[in-house]
């Protein structure tokens, strides 16, 4: 069973951070189960910021932990404190920070990098063996960090699919209320707003997710 479940954010706004719809049905799709959640981020400047009102980006200079604590409501811990140990999952949610600031997938594709604390936590749960859930863009992390085929989905998007394929990892179509499991890494995925219309949508695939992460 789930106790306590690590949550990453990326900042908050689904074009510059973290998608706020998907972070709050995370939290609610963990604490329905009886879990604690803890929201972690990384201390560092967000790639650029966008004004979500324009869609321009906005000459403003943010943080990614500070903005993560907007959604978190003041209790995010600094990425880096981040220990497998003390948690039964790691799930990473989406919006355009998990390729922006988490990684630089949305820039350079098959050649990019990802951040060490990013990496660090990744493989950490790797070798204890602990479930993680990448939602919506975010499978791009796992794609890279393990690479090594590990199976993952970001819906049927094919570009996008081809691009998650090109780091190693094999791609697997998925409908919006559902979610794909690896058997041999323990790790779940799911499109959320990859292809979902709606929160209702949204939530279906999510909530489906992190139930199957309890066994």
């Amino acid at each position: 069973m789930l106790k306590n479940v690590a949550i990453i954010l990326s900042g908050c706004g689904v074009f510059d951070g973290s998608e706020i719809h998907e972070a709050v049905v995370t939290l609610n799709a963990v604490e329905s189960l009886g879990a604690t959640a803890h929201f972690f981020a990384p201390d560092k400047i967000q790639f650029h910021c966008i004004d979500h009102s324009t869609m321009q980006e906005a000459n403003q200079v943010r943080n990614v932990l500070v903005e993560s604590a907007r959604i978190a409501r003041g209790t995010c811990a600094n990425l880096e404190s981040f220990d497998g140990r003390n948690f039964d999952a790691l799930i990473f949610v989406g919006g355009f920070g998990a390729a922006k600031n988490l990684s630089d997938f949305a820039f350079k594709g098959a050649e990019c990098s990802v951040d060490e604390d990013v990496e660090r936590s990744i493989k950490q749960m790797l070798e204890l063996k602990k479930p993680m859930g990448f939602i919506c863009i975010s499978p791009c992390l796992a794609a890279k960090v393990i690479s090594n085929k590990v199976k993952i989905t970001i819906g049927n998007d094919a570009d996008t699919a081809k691009a998650i394929e090109s780091l190693g990892a094999i791609h697997v179509n998925c409908e919006v209320d559902s979610f794909v499991k690896d058997e041999i890494f323990n790790v779940f995925s799911t499109p959320a707003y990859m292809l979902a219309k709606n929160t209702v949508e949204l939530s279906s695939g999510i909530n489906a997710m992190i139930k199957a992460m309890q066994s």
